[in-house]
């Protein structure tokens, strides 16, 4: 079945996943550090601002804001729940923003590549050009942080057909741009390396929430919503919740109550493994990875 990059496993037939310490759920937070171009180049597949002809003023300077105040709101906020985020990183902003990258590293966050600017795509380069893509990511984020680059969300959720075979290729372990599980899954790569799927959202994402016109207490109630279920089955099969953050968003001070508030309530339940991305793929590959393939492989040779 297209687009042959998964196995078909439906989650209630497949090995039991234990969290570490009996948690219930892996909860991980992704605040999208993103810098968008004044005056991008020509993408004939998408238009990075809302409005031509360029420079468009209004969007930019909305998207500025994240990274001159939402963030360092959003920092205090994680530091009083004693979240340790994983940030979906556009690696250009290492080098623009360094007061940003100095404060994740004293926060010892993880990082994933959210491509290099969010106004430069995967959607029409060449396949060399991917490849030094990952190459690119992958060295700044060595040579500006002593970081290892594990896994990838596209810039701006563009990806190509080859996107996870190279990806594989670069040494990374996981692709966070498939919506499609509550857990960790194995992913097909054309030199069968050991890739995952992360579960990522588009549901408890601000940004989505944004575009779609509802405000912080709606979204702020979707995410207590999301994590009653999970948190509910994850007493039988552990279960993974992402929170997908954009500063320009939710650092806003009409917003940030309530994104306070749903930490709170997940944070007041015992059997929350607050973590990383990084953690959850590398917990995941050491215990669960072979026993799925397996499990698949036997499902297989049945003709289930």
């Amino acid at each position: 079945m297209e687009p042959n990059r998964f196995d078909y496993s439906p989650i209630v037939d497949r090995p039991r996943i234990a969290w570490p310490h009996g948690a219930r759920v892996a909860l991980w937070v992704a605040p999208n550090i993103e810098h968008y171009e004044f005056l991008p180049p020509h993408n004939p597949y998408q238009n990075p601002w809302l409005r031509v002809p360029h420079p468009d003023i209004l969007n930019y300077a909305r998207m500025d804001y994240g990274n001159r105040v939402g963030l360092w709101r959003l920092m205090e906020l994680f530091d009083r729940h004693e979240l340790r985020c994983t940030a979906a990183l556009n690696v250009a902003v290492l080098e623009h923003y360094p007061e940003i990258r100095e404060a994740m590293l004293r926060r010892n966050w993880d990082f994933m590549s959210h491509g290099i600017y969010n106004t430069q795509y995967l959607w029409g380069v060449s396949e060399e050009a991917e490849r030094t893509f990952f190459e690119d990511t992958k060295d700044t984020l060595m040579r500006l942080t002593g970081k290892r680059l594990k896994g990838m969300l596209g810039p701006a959720l563009t990806n190509s057909e080859r996107t996870v075979d190279l990806l594989a290729d670069a040494g990374l372990c996981y692709h966070a741009d498939w919506f499609h599980d509550d857990q960790p899954f194995p992913l097909k790569t054309r030199n069968d390396s050991r890739v995952i799927s992360m579960p990522y959202s588009i549901e408890t994402n601000d940004g989505v929430m944004n575009r779609q016109g509802f405000e912080a207490d709606y979204f702020s109630q979707i995410i207590k919503d999301q994590f009653d279920v999970l948190y509910e089955e994850g007493a039988q099969n552990g279960q993974v919740m992402c929170i997908a953050l954009h500063p320009y968003w939710s650092g806003r001070p009409n917003r940030i109550k309530y994104l306070d508030d749903a930490f709170s309530y997940i944070l007041s339940h015992e059997y929350v493994w607050k973590t990383t991305a990084d953690d959850i793929a590398d917990y995941y590959l050491e215990h669960y990875y072979d026993s799925v393939r397996e499990h698949i492989q036997v499902k297989s040779s049945e003709g289930l």
